[in-house]
């Protein structure tokens, strides 16, 4: 891990190739047999996390082995109080929004009384007592300030946007989902014994990055339905708020929102930046705009019909050196050997050098 990240450190300063994150085999991102018992068992999940993440100690990649509990986008507002359900063969389900009074109470809510919270802590004290120390582990997922007042107060959060009978209760729940987001990660990040403004992120994978001034990471999906005056107004304050005691963020969002891409790769606090749906954008433009800002594109990058490995690695790593961007690259395209994957390990770090 050590040299893992040392390597990564020289990638942040401008140094070396890019990285690729070449996974130790293709199997579905998530493995949902048994998760709705596996999730209410530490243990459990612990073992399931660290099974695929043993995979990849000794695989040709630039990724650290990484391990978390994967508690799903409910995580920091079941905190709160927010009503969930595990259904079989999925991740959780949010359950019915939370009335204002109840969202106002998770001001002086004890995390230690949250049930969820419960289960992230003993996941990684069960980590830190156990042998893995080739694994990192990371936090789970925090989404965003947005993301999180709109999982608690629903779609009703969008009639508050247009509707001035409101009155400032959007800032208020804004504020309230701010503080809940810097109170959860401030004491997961001490349970793990990790510095507030460094972390090492999977990324919901079982191979993740080291970030030298970036402690946290962010999920603004329900961004994508705003205008972007809305954003500029609503959306980047509490982004800047919620970076900045952490030093930066890695910041995610699904969805197609071009201007959305051009708003938060232009904010100083955002050092990386992934895609839920990559295959909606024109990867020239995307990597472009990278390089103009210098966000580093830790992201899938759309394979095009056909493609083959060697050609999806060569395109992708020419239009990386041409443009000047610096990339984190989870390929959509790899080959299934570990031979083969040594070669494309050495392919990438020769195109992009």
């Amino acid at each position: 891990m050590i040299d893992k990240i040392t390597m990564h450190k020289k990638f942040w300063k401008g140094q070396g190739p890019s990285l690729i994150l070449i996974p130790p085999s293709h199997a579905a991102l998530y493995d949902l047999t048994g998760y709705t018992q596996r999730f209410r068992d530490p243990q459990s999940m612990w073992k399931t996390e660290i099974r695929r993440a043993k995979a990849v100690i000794g695989w040709p990649t630039d990724g650290i082995p990484t391990v978390r509990p994967n508690l799903g986008v409910i995580t920091i507002p079941a905190m709160a109080g927010l009503p969930f359900r595990t259904p079989e063969n999925s991740m959780p389900w949010p359950g019915n929004p939370l009335p204002i009074e109840d969202i106002r109470a998770a001001k002086i809510k004890d995390l230690n009384d949250s049930e969820v919270f419960r289960l992230a802590a003993d996941f990684y004290k069960i980590h830190m007592e156990g042998s893995e120390k080739q694994i990192a582990a990371y936090l789970p997922d925090t989404q965003g300030i947005f993301d999180i007042a709109h999982l608690l107060y629903g779609d009703e959060i969008f009639y508050c946007l247009l509707n001035t009978e409101h009155g400032n209760w959007f800032d208020e729940l804004m504020e309230i989902s701010l503080n809940l987001y810097i109170r959860v990660t401030n004491a997961l990040k001490t349970i793990m014994k990790e510095d507030s403004e460094t972390m090492i992120h999977g990324h919901g994978t079982e191979q993740g990055v080291y970030f030298p001034r970036s402690g946290v990471r962010i999920s603004e999906d329900t961004a994508t339905l705003l205008s972007p005056e809305m954003i500029e107004q609503l959306i980047i304050p509490s982004i800047k708020k919620c970076s900045q005691p952490f030093g930066g963020a890695f910041l995610h969002f699904c969805g197609v929102h071009p201007t959305l891409f051009d708003q938060f790769t232009a904010l100083p606090e955002i050092t990386a930046i992934d895609l839920g749906n990559p295959e909606k954008y024109d990867t020239i433009r995307l990597l472009r705009r990278c390089s103009e800002t210098g966000t580093v594109l830790y992201s899938r990058i759309a394979e095009e019909p056909g493609e083959n490995w060697k050609d999806y690695i060569y395109r992708i790593g020419s239009l990386t050196a041409s443009t000047g961007a610096r990339v984190i690259l989870r390929p959509m395209v790899f080959p299934e050997s570990k031979e083969e994957c040594k070669e494309m390990l050495d392919f990438w770090h020769n195109l992009t050098s």
